[in-house]
């Protein structure tokens, strides 16, 4: 898993169907309890992180079996939002 900081949403208005609903968020990785110059693109299927909250994602196969779903192509996923800051 990884931490971020959320920096931002990402507004995608053509996209496969399968993603239609989903919610990208822009995220700043931490490492070493520090910001980095790393990024990743996350959805955020209904935790509802905002703007500069800390969160945990999950990468890979990880994040599409905690969609329920197999066959949708993403491979980061929010999937909670840390109570303090980090960093």
């Amino acid at each position: 898993m990884i931490i971020g900081r959320v920096y931002g949403s990402i507004v995608s208005t053509h996209k496969l169907d399968s993603l239609v609903g989903c919610k990208f968020m822009l995220v700043q990785c931490i490492e070493n309890q520090k910001l980095v110059d790393k990024f990743l693109v996350a959805v955020d299927n209904g935790i509802g992180a905002g703007i500069g909250e800390d969160v945990i994602i999950t990468q890979g196969s990880s994040a599409r079996v905690a969609m329920g779903k197999d066959d949708i192509p993403v491979d980061a996923l929010i999937v909670g939002i840390l109570d303090k800051k980090q960093v």
